[in-house]
């Protein structure tokens, strides 16, 4: 036997463990580089138990919103002057949502939307919801609801069991929002579940939801339409020091036919331990 083949063999088997070494330490090296990397290693960890309703402990919540805090456009390879932020002659611009990762116990994506373009009011039944302004501006509004207050409409005879009376909500915020700006946080019963969002620059809005939506488990998007207090307050009556503009009643509706949302690639860093 030719001795240095011996040797030949045990120096490839050294290259080998040399190469995987430094691929670890690549990988390792990403983790701790990218700001992305970093968030979805926390996602994982704050929403290991998540299910339907349940609400992270403050600490987790407060550990995950500054990682959005500090996070900025570059760090998902994002430019208010790419194509998918292009205005459109349409009142009613298409909307791409770029998709990072989704699993049955937390998602990671991204709105983009060409200046006037819109996210209808929705719900985030059971979900708590992270939600960071990268760029651009906006305008912003959410609601609670206000638990066990519902009206039918008496003109077009419509009945609870249908899901399609009018049900009291608060007004959570109702204000414009430029970034750089903090994240903010939703809850399932409170900070704001149902929102919407009308784009009044070219904007970026990077969501994290924790779970997602999920038809079988029965958390899937509801859409609405808000009227003012007055239209339908015959039945219910306010604290004397209660502003009526702080109420709207809520009617159930089926998705706008004008809101259209089209996949885009995400083209920012890798992140390890994602597959496609």
């Amino acid at each position: 036997m030719n001795p240095w083949r011996g040797r030949e063999i045990s120096e490839t088997s050294k290259k080998k463990k040399k190469t995987k070494m430094r691929s670890k330490k690549r990988k390792n090296s990403l983790r701790r580089e990218t700001t992305v990397q970093k968030l979805f290693e926390t996602c994982k960890q704050v929403f290991s138990d998540a299910k339907a309703a349940d609400v992270p402990p403050p600490a987790d919540i407060e550990r995950l919103k500054s990682i959005l805090d500090d996070l900025k456009p570059e760090d998902v390879n994002l430019q208010p002057n790419m194509n998918i932020f292009e205005t459109t002659e349409t009142q009613h611009p298409p909307i791409a949502y770029i998709h990072i990762y989704e699993s049955n116990k937390f998602s990671i994506g991204i709105f983009c939307l060409p200046a006037s373009g819109v996210i209808p009011l929705h719900n985030h039944p059971g979900m708590t919801v992270f939600s960071k302004l990268l760029f651009g501006s906006m305008q912003a509004k959410s609601y609670d609801w206000v638990e066990r207050v519902a009206t039918c409409n008496k003109h077009n005879g419509k009945n609870l069991q249908q899901g399609l009376c009018h049900q009291l909500a608060r007004v959570h915020v109702e204000k414009e929002l430029t970034a750089p700006c903090e994240a903010s946080v939703l809850f399932p019963a409170a900070g704001g579940n149902l929102h919407c969002f009308k784009a009044i620059t070219a904007c970026a809005i990077l969501d994290v939801q924790g779970p997602p939506y999920s038809e079988s488990e029965g958390r899937h998007c509801t859409y609405y339409q808000d009227f003012p207090f007055p239209r339908f307050s015959d039945s219910v009556e306010l604290e004397a020091d209660e502003d009526v503009k702080s109420y709207v009643w809520l009617e159930e509706r089926e998705k706008p036919k004008e809101f259209v949302v089209y996949g885009a690639h995400y083209t920012g860093p890798t992140i390890v331990g994602i597959r496609d």
